[in-house]
């Protein structure tokens, strides 16, 4: 199993949906939350992906689609 660690940022009309669920269950890959800020306007997650190489590549992009911005994370998740 690959891990992948990044950060989603959602605009304001992608912030009450389960985005990050619905990845989850379409590319079979466990998601690990390792921080989030979330307002009624926009927010962002900090999490870690598990899964096979393809089923990681296939939900970033998925979540790309949809108007989610993906940056890879590197260091300690929870430094920051």
């Amino acid at each position: 199993m690959a891990k992948y660690r990044a950060k989603f940022t959602f605009p304001q009309e992608l912030v009450t949906e389960p985005v990050i669920y619905n990845m989850a269950i379409k590319h079979h890959v466990v998601t690990n939350i390792r921080r989030a800020n979330v307002t009624k306007n926009w927010g962002w997650v900090i999490l870690q992906l598990e899964g096979t190489p393809e089923a990681i590549e296939a939900a970033i992009a998925d979540v790309s689609t949809q108007g989610v911005r993906v940056e890879p994370v590197t260091g300690d998740m929870l430094e920051g």
